[in-house]
């Protein structure tokens, strides 16, 4: 039986499809000969199948990185939903669970590993990595791991190490935005054999582009959700807007709720399900809504912030239409927008001088000593850090992220920590401490039967699960590691909706701490370049050409390098009605 037959009875098993969206069909192909391929599919365009489906075809199982656990949670739930057996590890879960969800990866009969880019580099992963029989390694949200993209993740870097672990196994990177300069970066750092870049195109001709310029942004935005019928989302910047929004539709009749990533995980999860089940209307968020959310039927995304990059803003109007029928992506502005977008510039990049000097006020915040602190974790609060040391809290928390992305340690915005902790005594110590306390014996010991590795780093743990097991209260279990906390005995870190800093290496002294300036002023240019080109899209005049000028999806496809491409028709510059019939 035709290869291809077999692909399109798993396509329609599963799926329920019986035809391919454009280029998937070359992308699955070239997966399946055993080759390195990079996908640029928009939003919407079905990147996910691109490697599922080859995945399914394939002795073993595929090993999928993805940046975020929300997304992580959500395409292991629609897999299970199909019937495919999918697992996931991420960092909200303890030893035991990612000991157990590993094994049943090498001896389970499962065809998905999804996994948060940090995972790559814990011991316990890369011991077990090579007990499996791995399809695919998959690179999800591939831009993350260029440093010239605008989504930068340092730990996406440990994903070529990885290869090494895994010769043969071939890599499906996807991703929705790529300028030719960054889809070149992500072929490099994933150690691409030969160029294999497969892309779509950037139209979407179901979509209308529309910019308004206008000081009435409620008005706007209300005018925009009387006009169009179905579901929208409006993204903001800050997360008090986001409430503020919400409360000024539903004052004037729209069922709307809000989102950002301060809300509790039962609260995000609430809304969100009733967002996606049409119970709410509009939602306002944050950028931390929207990614991997299957919803084909929204019909509109109302910018209400100039985003700072048009990758970021083209991902999240994408989220419109992706049931191909007519929908809208509006972006309101005024001079205020453009004022804030240069304020932006300047806090982002503040000089190395001052870096360097949030270098060591970091260390000294958490009384670390220079050529200690490696490996050590702590709870993070921005606002205190800033408090302590009379810091712009925008200024300092940019420096931050600057010092994140040369490596020196990383900064997690998880709001739902689980309980860690690490021994800070050798065995021999702790011996002579379990030999003075019988009570205190039993614990310790059920602590290192139950998570080994407790010497070497810092473990997740479950306080729940030690109750049950040593068959005591909870309220017990935490006393426990409190008195053992306080004799030095061990470190403890109780469970927090709390970001939590990881140093990566031991407190440098000034003279040993690098920071290239070679990079600085790169990232400072390309970031310039990002923000001129948000500028060039939403100017009713641009410097390109007429043709560009004369439509808002040509402005954006030829940012992502495609040149020839024709007239939308619909947009805002194409047919000036359109925005008529909005507003």
């Amino acid at each position: 039986m035709c290869i291809f037959v077999i692909v399109l009875e798993i396509l329609k098993k599963y799926w329920g499809y019986t035809s391919f969206r454009p280029k998937q069909e070359d992308i699955i192909t070239s997966a399946l000969a055993g080759e390195d391929v990079l996908a640029i599919l928009p939003t919407g365009g079905g990147k996910s199948l691109c490697f599922q489906l080859p995945a399914m075809m394939r002795e073993g199982i595929a090993i999928v990185v993805s940046p975020l656990i929300s997304l992580i949670k959500d395409q292991v739930q629609n897999l299970r939903a199909r019937g495919i057996k999918a697992l996931a590890v991420h960092s909200g879960m303890t030893r035991r669970e990612i000991d157990i969800t590993l094994d049943n990866a090498v001896y389970g009969d499962y065809k998905f590993l999804y996994l948060s880019p940090e995972r790559l580099r814990t011991e316990i992963f890369r011991k077990r990595v090579q007990k499996m029989q791995v399809s695919f390694l998959v690179v999800d949200e591939a831009h993350c791991i260029s440093q010239w993209g605008y989504d930068f993740r340092p730990d996406y870097l440990q994903i070529a190490d990885i290869r090494e672990l895994l010769p043969g196994v071939p890599v499906v990177a996807l991703t929705a935005t790529a300028t030719p300069s960054v889809a070149k970066d992500i072929e490099e750092k994933l150690h691409f054999p030969k160029d294999n870049i497969i892309c779509s195109g950037f139209e979407r001709p179901n979509l209308s582009y529309i910019v308004r310029k206008t000081e009435d942004k409620f008005g706007a935005l209300l005018a925009v959700c009387r006009a169009v019928q179905g579901t929208g989302i409006v993204y903001v910047r800050e997360r008090k807007a986001t409430r503020d929004i919400a409360a000024f539709l539903q004052s004037q009749g729209v069922d709307a709720g809000f989102y950002h990533a301060g809300l509790s995980k039962e609260e995000r999860s609430a809304v969100q399900e009733r967002w996606k089940r049409g119970e709410l209307r509009v939602i306002a968020a944050t950028n931390a809504f929207g990614m991997g959310i299957d919803k084909p039927d929204v019909r509109f995304v109302c910018h209400f912030d100039v985003p700072e990059a048009v990758e970021s803003y083209y991902q999240e109007a994408g989220r419109a239409g992706r049931d191909g029928l007519r929908s809208w992506a509006v972006l309101l502005w005024n001079k205020s927008d453009l004022k804030r977008l240069e304020a932006i510039y300047q806090t982002t990049f503040p000089g190395l001088d001052y870096i360097a000097d949030i270098y060591q006020k970091m260390y000294k915040f958490f009384d670390i000593a220079y050529e200690d602190g490696a490996g050590a974790v702590y709870k993070f609060n921005l606002m205190e850090f800033v408090r302590r040391y009379r810091l712009n809290a925008a200024t300092a928390y940019n420096a931050i992220k600057y010092i994140e992305t040369a490596g020196y340690w990383s900064v997690t915005d998880e709001i739902d920590n689980p309980t860690r902790i690490t021994f800070t005594v050798n065995r021999d110590d702790l011996y002579r401490i379990q030999l003075r306390d019988p009570s205190l014996d039993t614990f310790v010991k059920a602590l290192m039967r139950i998570y080994p590795g407790l010497f070497s780093h810092m473990v997740s743990i479950d306080e729940d699960y030690i109750a049950r097991v040593i068959q005591q209260p909870v309220r017990v279990v935490k006393l426990k590691l409190l008195n053992l906390s306080r004799s030095g005995v061990l470190r403890y870190i109780p469970r927090a909706r709390s970001p939590l800093i990881c140093f990566a290496g031991e407190r440098l002294t000034p003279q040993n701490l690098y920071l290239s300036e070679k990079n600085y002023v790169q990232r400072k240019r390309l970031f310039k370049e990002r923000l001129d080109a948000m500028y060039t899209y939403i100017s009713p005049v641009s410097d390109r050409s007429a043709a560009q000028s004369a439509c808002r999806s040509r402005r954006l496809s030829a940012y992502f390098g495609q040149e020839q491409c024709r007239p939308c028709g619909i947009c805002d510059l194409c047919a000036p009605g359109e925005a008529e019939l909005l507003f």
